[in-house]
C-alpha cells in the first residue's frame, strides 16, 4: 500500500531530525572520548614527545579491535550495554551509545594522524623554552594541527551519519529506519530512493560547511 505525500513528508522530516540529533550528539561525544585518546596515542608513539611502547601498544590494540568490527555487528553486540546505560535498546538515544563507541576509536586515530603532521621544529622550539608536555599539547600541537583536525572532523561527522543510517536495522530511528520500514519492507522503491537522496544531500551539506570552515581558518593558505 502506497503512503500519501503528506505522510511521506512527515516521515522524512522526523527522520531528518532524528538523524541530525544522533549524528551531532554522537560526533560531539565521540570527540570527547577521541581527543584524549588520540593525544595519548601521539604522545606515547615512537614519534611522540614521550614514547611508551606498552601504553601505545595496549591502547592501539584496543582501538584497532573496535575499528575492525563492522558497525552493524557492533550495534547488535552492544545491545546489553546500551540497555544498561540508557534503559532501552531502541530509539535515537539508545543508538548514540554504539555510535560513540564505534566512532571514538576512528576519531582517535585521526587525531593522532593530525598531530603527527605537526613540524618537529615547532615542538623542539617549545621544548627548548622549557614548555611542559601538557603545554606543548595544548599550546603547540593542537593549534598547529587545527586545519587537519577540522578536516578530520568533517570526515568523522559524515562517517557517523552513515553509521546512524544503519541503526534503522535495530530500531534506532532516523532516515535509516524510514528507508527500511517504509521503503525496503513495503517494497516501495521510490520511498527508499527519496530517503537515500536526502541522506546524500545532508552529507554534502556537512562536507561543504566543514571544508568552508577549514578554508577560512587555515592560516597557512593566506
Amino acid at each position: 500500500m502506497s503512503i500519501s505525500f503528506d505522510i511521506l513528508m512527515k516521515l522524512l522530516l522526523d527522520g531528518v531530525a532524528e538523524t541530525l540529533y544522533m549524528t551531532i550528539v554522537g560526533t560531539f561525544a565521540a570527540y570527547i572520548l577521541g581527543i584524549p585518546l588520540g593525544v595519548l596515542l601521539y604522545v606515547t608513539s615512537k614519534e611522540g614527545i614521550r614514547p611508551n611502547k606498552v601504553v601505545y601498544g595496549l591502547f592501539g590494540a584496543v582501538i584497532n579491535v573496535i575499528r575492525s568490527i563492522p558497525f552493524l555487528i557492533l550495534l547488535v553486540a552492544l545491545i546489553p550495554v546500551t540497555r544498561l546505560i540508557v534503559g532501552t535498546s531502541v530509539g535515537t538515544n539508545a543508538t548514540i551509545v554504539p555510535l560513540v563507541i564505534g566512532a571514538a576509536p576512528f576519531v582517535a586515530r585521526m587525531i593522532e594522524s593530525s598531530l603527527l603532521e605537526v613540524d618537529n621544529g615547532v615542538i623542539e622550539a617549545a621544548q627548548s623554552m622549557g614548555a611542559s608536555n601538557f603545554q606543548i599539547v595544548k599550546k603547540v600541537l593542537l593549534p598547529e594541527a587545527k586545519p587537519s583536525l577540522l578536516t578530520g572532523s568533517t570526515i568523522a561527522i559524515t562517517t557517523i551519519l552513515g553509521y546512524s543510517a544503519l541503526a534503522g536495522f535495530v530500531g534506532g530511528g532516523g532516515l535509516g529506519a524510514t528507508a527500511l520500514n517504509y521503503g525496503y519492507t513495503r517494497y516501495q522503491t521510490d520511498v527508499m530512493l527519496i530517503t537515500v537522496a536526502v541522506l546524500v544531500i545532508i552529507v554534502q551539506v556537512f562536507q561543504e560547511v566543514g571544508m568552508f570552515i577549514v578554508r577560512k581558518t587555515d592560516k597557512r593558505k593566506k
